[in-house]
C-alpha cells in the first residue's frame, strides 16, 4: 500500500475538521483570456495562517501521542510551514521551535513569533536549516515535523485536493506549486484516486529543477540552489516519500522563470483581486510561459498555495517590469 492514499487523506480530513478552513473554489473568469480556458483558483491564502501548510502541520501534530507532543515540536521552514506548525502547536498546547532562514520574509518571521513559537534564524537554504534542526533535535529531544517529507503531513496537504474535486467534479487540469513535494504529492493522490482522468501538473522554479532532474534520474536527487522569486519553493532535494507519489500521480512537471512569476502575480492580484505570494502564482506563470500546454476551453484550477508576502516585496514587484517589460 502506498504511504499515502485516498483513505489516509480522508482520515486526515476528519482529524483536522474544525481546526483548519475549508477554502472556497473561485471562478476567475477575468483570467480566462490569458490561457484560453476556464480558470478556477484554490485560494489557500485564505487559510488561518495564510497558506496551505496548516493542513499538514495540524494533521501531523494531531497524529502524535501525548507523550510525543509533550517533548516539544521542531521544524525547519522558509516561513509558511513555520506558521502552520506554530499555530497547531499553540492550539494543542505544545512548545514549538522553528528554524527559519536568515533572509526569511519578515512577515513570516513575525507571524511565527506572534503565535508563541521560538524562532531560530539560521543559514540561507534548506540544507543549512536542517543541519541546525537536527543539532537542536539531538540536544533537546524534540519531535520533528518535517516541512514536506512525511506521510501524515502529505495526507493533510492532500485534503485541499479533495475539496477541489468535490467543488468542481469535472475539473480537467490542476496545476500546483512544487517545492519539496508535500503539497503536490498529497493533492495529486487525492485528485487521481477520486477522478483518475484529471491532469495534474506540478510547477517548480526554473532555477531549482529537483523533480525534473529526479524524473530523469529515476530516483530522488538534489540540485544546486538557484535564485527564484518563489521563496516558499526554495528546496533543493526531492523528498523520499514525495517522489514515488509524484511519479505515480503527477502527469507533468513544468517550470516557471522569475519574469513570468512576476507577471502571474500581477494578473492574479489585479484581475482576480486575490493577494498571493510569488510561490502561489507559479502555476499560472508556467501556463503563461508555455512550459505546459493549457488545452483550449478546459476547466483548469490553479492551486494558490499562500499569501504571506512582505509589503515591501510586493511594492518592489509592482514597480518592476514583468516578462513583457511592463509594469504590474
Amino acid at each position: 500500500m502506498a504511504a499515502v492514499d485516498i483513505h489516509k487523506i480522508k482520515e486526515a480530513r476528519e482529524r483536522i475538521a474544525g481546526r483548519v478552513r475549508r477554502t472556497p473554489l473561485l471562478r476567475a473568469d477575468k483570467l480566462d483570456p490569458l490561457v484560453d480556458a476556464r480558470v478556477y483558483l484554490k485560494p489557500e491564502n485564505l487559510q488561518i495562517t495564510g497558506s496551505f501548510k496548516i493542513r499538514g502541520a495540524m494533521n501531523k501534530i494531531l497524529s502524535l501521542s501525548d507523550g510525543e507532543r509533550s517533548k516539544g515540536i521542531i521544524a525547519a521552514s522558509s516561513g509558511n510551514h513555520a506558521q502552520g506548525v506554530a499555530y497547531a502547536a499553540k492550539m494543542l498546547g505544545t512548545k514549538a521551535i522553528l528554524v527559519l532562514p536568515e533572509n526569511a520574509p519578515q512577515i513570516k518571521i513575525d507571524g511565527t513569533k506572534s503565535l508563541g513559537a521560538e524562532v531560530v534564524l539560521y543559514g540561507l537554504n534548506a540544507v543549512q536549516r536542517y543541519e541546525k534542526l537536527y543539532e537542536l533535535k539531538a540536544q533537546n529531544g524534540y519531535v520533528l515535523v518535517h516541512s514536506y517529507d512525511d506521510p501524515e503531513l502529505i495526507a493533510g496537504q492532500g485534503t485541499g485536493g479533495l475539496e477541489i474535486v468535490e467543488d468542481l467534479p469535472d475539473v480537467d487540469t490542476v496545476a500546483a506549486p512544487l517545492g519539496g513535494g508535500g503539497l503536490l504529492s498529497g493533492v495529486a493522490a487525492a485528485l487521481k484516486e477520486s477522478r483518475p482522468g484529471v491532469r495534474v501538473v506540478g510547477v517548480e522554479p526554473a532555477n531549482i529543477p529537483r523533480y525534473s532532474e529526479s524524473r530523469k534520474a529515476g530516483k530522488p536527487v538534489g540540485v544546486p540552489m538557484g535564485p527564484t522569486l518563489a521563496d516558499g519553493l526554495m528546496i533543493t532535494q526531492a523528498g523520499e516519500h514525495n517522489y514515488p507519489l509524484i511519479e505515480k500521480y503527477v502527469d507533468e512537471i513544468a517550470s516557471a522563470s522569475d519574469p513570468f512569476i512576476r507577471k502571474a502575480l500581477g494578473e492574479i492580484l489585479f484581475k482576480s483581486k486575490v493577494l498571493v505570494e510569488p510561490s502561489a502564482a507559479i502555476g499560472l506563470a508556467a501556463a503563461l510561459e508555455g512550459t505546459f500546454k493549457v488545452r483550449k476551453g478546459e476547466r483548469i484550477c490553479f492551486f494558490l498555495s499562500g499569501g504571506n508576502i512582505d509589503p515591501e516585496k510586493l511594492r518592489t514587484f509592482l514597480t518592476s517590469p514583468d516578462a513583457e517589460g511592463k509594469m504590474l
